[in-house]
């Protein structure tokens, strides 16, 4: 284990260190976001407009339907409630107060140098949520969070765990958003997450950020022997730039691995996504599954699979809409077979709304524009459940935008 003098030398010496992928920014540019704000009892007490934007990403203020919440206002928290006593949930600072073993978990699977992100987010000591399902404990409500950028030209750096003990059973819902006010931010996020034996973790994420907003999470996941990992991410709204590349580890036979991507890439914003997962133990299996669309911006949608184990099977698939001509869409599919007794496949795809589809549906009655929007709908509809009503309205209303915009 590392002392904290050779972690802290290390992000040092990576702070000028530029990640692999996406648009370089000079975070000198902008300042740390602030670590105190008004600490809020009851989200059902705020303005219309900020519930508003809690609701836009998933998080119902009133909590109902919700074993707990947990919000963060740049890097201060600003609530934290939990009805199901069962999981704890609470910030990462407190946690690790709380539990002196959490140090083991802590910057142990994302390394404090893999770029000046990381590096930046260990030096400033970044706080966040820390979540754990109790071994046999099984979620009957799925907690919810929300990272909330609330000031100007600023870096919100933000570091989460996540622990789901043998045989439990978690279910995540993370919205990430902007305040009314705030055009311009970087966003830094730091995730851990520990699945063990037998153990489940179902875990939504929904990005609705401002347009000149740059977005850098750095994710690893961890599973044990027979453990699940399911993982919807999506992002439907304009922003100026996301990187992000998922790592799934299937350190124990049988361990699981499925990640959902949902995404539009609108004029300005460059997204370059993606999702990898290194199968280092037998009979492991994973799927990784991404449906993007430009109307003008640049999509270059990544997925990796690395295996190292035999009877191992996984499967790639990358499809893409360009409903612009200014628009681009890239597939970048990797497999890579390290044993024999492997099975990895994958499947490509990028193009156009083909015009006999439009016209089929036309032919039946309805428009062009609500043709194109059926289209668009299926096209990203790859089965995520328990969408709030609000978050499902809004993004119906960002679909129709999309068929406008088609045309």
């Amino acid at each position: 284990m590392q002392t904290e003098e050779s972690l802290k030398k290390r992000a040092k010496a990576a702070l000028r260190k530029e990640a692999a992928y996406g648009e370089k920014f000079d975070l000198d540019e902008y300042s740390i976001a602030p670590k105190e704000t008004k600490y809020t009892d009851n989200l059902n007490e705020l303005d219309e407009k900020s519930q508003r934007t809690l609701l836009n990403v998933g998080v119902v203020p009133s909590g109902e339907g919700r074993g707990g919440s947990l919000v963060m206002v740049d890097n201060a928290i600003s609530h934290s409630s939990v009805s199901d006593r069962e999981i704890e949930l609470m910030p990462l600072h407190f946690a690790m107060q709380k539990h002196d073993w959490l140090k083991d978990y802590s910057w142990n699977l994302v390394p404090v140098d893999a770029d000046k992100y990381t590096a930046t987010s260990y030096l400033e000591n970044a706080n966040g949520y820390f979540i754990r399902a109790p071994e046999g404990v099984k979620t009957k409500l799925p907690i919810q969070t929300c990272l909330l950028m609330g000031s100007k030209d600023v870096s919100q750096t933000v570091h989460n765990i996540v622990i789901v003990e043998e045989n439990a059973r978690l279910d995540v819902i993370t919205g990430c958003s902007t305040s009314s006010d705030v055009d311009k931010a970087m966003h830094l996020g730091i995730s851990e997450m520990y699945v063990k034996k037998g153990g489940t973790l179902n875990f939504t994420m929904i990005h609705n950020w401002a347009e000149q907003i740059g977005v850098r999470p750095r994710t690893v996941i961890h599973l044990e022997e027979g453990a699940t990992f399911i993982n919807n991410y999506v992002t439907l709204k304009a922003v100026k730039s996301i990187q992000s590349y998922p790592t799934a580890r299937l350190t124990g036979k049988g361990a699981f691995a499925r990640f959902n991507t949902i995404a539009v890439a609108h004029p300005g914003s460059e997204l370059d996504l993606g999702s990898r997962v290194i199968f280092d133990a037998p009979d492991t299996k994973a799927e990784l599954v991404s449906r993007t669309i430009t109307t003008g911006g640049t999509v270059i949608a990544r997925g990796e699979m690395i295996g190292n184990a035999v009877q191992s099977k996984g499967h790639l698939e990358c499809h893409g809409l360009v409903l612009n001509s200014k628009g681009t869409q890239r597939a970048i599919p990797i497999l890579e077979a390290n044993v024999d007794d492997i099975e990895l496949t994958h499947e490509a795809a990028v193009g156009r709304i083909a015009r006999e589809q439009v016209e089929y549906l036309m032919a039946r009655g309805l428009s062009e524009e609500e043709a194109v929007g059926m289209i668009v709908r299926g096209f990203l509809d790859v089965g995520i459940s328990g969408i709030p009503d609000e978050l499902q309205k809004d993004i119906d209303e960002t679909i129709a935008q999309i068929g406008k915009s088609a045309m």
